[in-house]
């Protein structure tokens, strides 16, 4: 049998996700971090329902026989393989979940229903449900008078079957959460808590006074969120207000999944899949709470207890910088990388604010993909145009579930007096580029910073991100060039150094690879070393086959989904592929081409998906100086030296922990003692 060299999109998403869930599995992690992993897989595949399959739901009612084209899957095969995958997750992430709130049960914390309680406890939650939660919820029986109501998008509904006295079944609807009244209720005088969910649910006989409730259950619906933004564009409308508009279509869109808390009878969950349109395969059953935000509320409580977690850590000064000096001047002297989380942001933040108040800074252009609520960045911003800087920023508005937070500050910024612009026609602007212009004595300088990750002060905690900032001219100029060229509603045509996708991106990096591939045809040393978060785009993995296949050795740090399958013999038997899945979200973007010493490193925006390479606005930048390159050099050693959160992919496409005798090495925590050991020696 003909070895598969592929793997499906959506299904390799899932074995990203049940890395995820290992996580959440491992008993090295501590307890509480435990339960976020188990949120974050909920959350997920929440993320994975609204958009993948609600697009592969899309595409059957376009059409059925389309094929994806790499393991040339109809959208119905896809969803016929991801369903049965899903369920089987599931089942693992509900014992894990009760495991946990188990060993919980040590710490103080004890999860709770009505089958758990005392009398008096029970006495207690009749009174608060009745002064507290009764008065506030809004209770519907379906009939000729009213319809069925409109359920929304993963928020929690109470549903019962009532029987009338005359025996006749009618379906009731409770929603379950109005945020007004608190999802995690305390027991008192003990350690025990209970969802408010539960508490409605239990005193449905209670709400529905002189019927019968034959069953009941609690139940969340997913919704389809994948709407196409340029598809759909009104050219009549102001583009914000267009965007205003489709997230309030989104909030209405079809439902793709039917969660439910109990066993119910089939007839029951057919009548509510008629009412919701879904086909009853789209069901799912859960031991576990239908969501799992609260436990970052168990966290907080916990949070003394520091046993339960990661260790605490701090973003560190970077020894690249000095506090004596302004940060213009230091990054003239020589370029500058930032790594996050490892590092603080501050030295970002000092130069927009050195920028803004610089009498010789005449503007300031910058991309925004997603930034944080209360963004320090913005403010600089808008800072500067009120100082009378020229501030361009492109504002994504169509950055996926952040739209209505850029929509706030795209309006604050424009009365702020900056330029503000929208992004382009049919393509996305995921680039993370700023730009910023001097003029003394005559002389124009350049300041540009490109990083991997977008300009939030709250990911930056989080996310694994990298930020280069340098004075060289000629990258400063392509800069200008991908500005001007957003400016004008336009695409960069070409380039000589940085790499910008649409057009310069894709094909720049099949060239390198065919160099790579010239080296070894040459009997020289060929390496190609590669970390990103997804690899999809078919044209870049076949040439990477065709690089393999010529001997050119290949690491890839994939942590998402990888439709490249390595180590088939003959055909990828010289790529490797490993996923780091930590503490901290993998999130940078390295490319490097060629053997040490002749080594072309950049670090980018972009991930290798067609999306990315042909779709969005990205810029890859390279790295011309040597410490940086050294640096990213060995950052990269490391990651792929990890034996605790990396796991390897195997010819067959499945993952496994890099066990080896080495000395255990965490790639994450590795950085982080050496960035606090850095800071100490300043």
């Amino acid at each position: 049998m003909k070895q598969k060299i592929f793997m499906n999109r959506e299904l390799s998403w899932l074995k990203f996700n049940e890395r995820v869930l290992e996580e959440a599995e491992n008993k090295n992690v501590p307890l509480c971090e435990r339960l976020t992993f188990a949120s974050i897989y909920q959350s997920n595949l929440d993320e994975f329902f609204m958009v993948r399959v609600g697009s592969l739901i899309d595409q059957m009612l376009i059409d059925k026989d389309m094929k994806e084209n790499k393991t040339k899957m109809t959208p119905m095969e896809q969803l016929q393989a991801i369903l049965p995958r899903v369920r089987k997750l599931n089942r693992r992430k509900d014992m894990v979940y009760e495991e946990i709130m188990d060993q919980l049960e040590e710490h103080g914390i004890k999860l709770v229903n009505f089958q758990k309680i005392t009398k008096k406890e029970s006495e207690y939650l009749r009174e608060y449900f009745n002064a507290e939660i009764a008065p506030l919820i809004s209770p519907t029986i379906i009939g000729k008078r009213q319809p069925f109501p409109f359920l929304k998008n993963k928020e929690i509904y109470a549903v019962a079957v009532l029987e009338t006295k005359s025996g006749k079944e009618k379906l009731a609807i409770i929603p379950c959460g109005n945020g007004v009244f608190q999802r995690l209720v305390k027991l008192p005088n003990s350690d025990e808590y209970i969802l408010s969910e539960e508490m409605i649910l239990h005193y449905v006989p209670r709400v529905f006074k002189g019927y019968h409730v034959k069953a009941k259950a609690l139940i969340r619906i997913t919704r389809n969120a994948d709407i196409d933004a340029d598809a759909m564009y009104d050219e009549d409308l102001d583009y914000r207000d267009f965007m205003v508009e489709l997230i309030k279509k989104r909030k209405k869109l079809a439902p793709v999944r039917l969660e439910l808390s109990k066993e119910m009878d089939g007839e029951i969950i057919n009548t509510l899949c008629e009412y919701l349109d879904l086909d009853p395969d789209y069901v799912f059953q859960n031991r576990t709470p239908l969501d799992l935000s609260f436990v970052f509320v168990i966290q907080d409580i916990l949070r003394k207890e520091s046993s339960l977690f990661f260790e605490k850590r701090v973003p560190q000064k970077s020894v690249q910088f000095n506090d004596d000096e302004p940060i213009m001047d230091q990054i003239a002297q020589k370029d500058k990388l930032l790594s996050y989380p490892y590092e603080s942001m501050k030295p970002f933040l000092k130069l927009l604010q050195e920028a803004a108040n610089d009498k010789d800074v005449v503007s300031i252009k910058m991309t925004l993909y997603r930034v944080a609520k209360q963004s320090k960045i913005v403010e600089t911003l808008i800072e500067a145009a009120e100082n009378g800087k020229e501030v361009t920023i492109l504002v994504e508005l169509k950055a996926r579930f952040d739209e209505e937070n850029n929509i706030v500050w795209s309006r604050r910024l424009e009365n702020a007096g900056c330029r503000v612009i929208y992004g382009l026609d049919g393509y996305k602007v995921h680039s993370k580029l700023c730009l910023i212009t001097r003029k003394t004595e005559g002389h124009v300088g350049y300041i540009t910073q490109i990083g991997t990750g977008n300009y939030n002060e709250k990911t930056s905690r989080l996310y694994t991100d990298l930020s280069l900032m340098t004075a060289n001219v000629d990258i400063a100029l392509e800069a200008a060039d991908v500005f001007q060229s957003l400016s004008m509603g336009e695409t960069v045509d070409s380039t000589n150094h940085l790499m910008v996708a649409p057009n310069c991106l894709q094909n720049k990096v099949l060239h390198l690879i065919d160099e790579e591939i010239a080296h070894a045809q040459a009997g020289e040393k060929a390496y190609i070393g590669l970390k990103m978060n997804s690899l999809t785009d078919k044209k870049i993995m076949e040439k990477l086959i065709e690089a393999s296949c010529a001997g050119v050795k290949i690491d890839m740090i994939v942590r998402g989904i990888c439709c490249l399958i390595p180590g088939v013999k003959g055909k990828t038997e010289n790529i490797k592929v490993t996923s780091i899945v930590g503490r901290f979200l993998e999130h940078s973007r390295i490319y490097i081409f060629g053997v040490q010493g002749r080594e072309k490193i950049y670090i980018a925006s972009a991930d290798f998906m067609t999306r990315n390479t042909l779709r969005r606005v990205e810029v890859a930048a390279p790295i011309y100086d040597n410490d940086i390159k050294m640096q990213l050099n060995e950052m990269f050693i490391t990651m792929l030296s990890d034996n605790q959160k990396a796991r390897e992919e195997d010819s067959e496409g499945n993952y496994k922990i890099c066990e080896n005798q080495d000395t255990p090495l965490n790639s994450q925590e590795f950085f982080y003692e050496q960035a606090y050991k850095n800071a100490e020696k300043m």
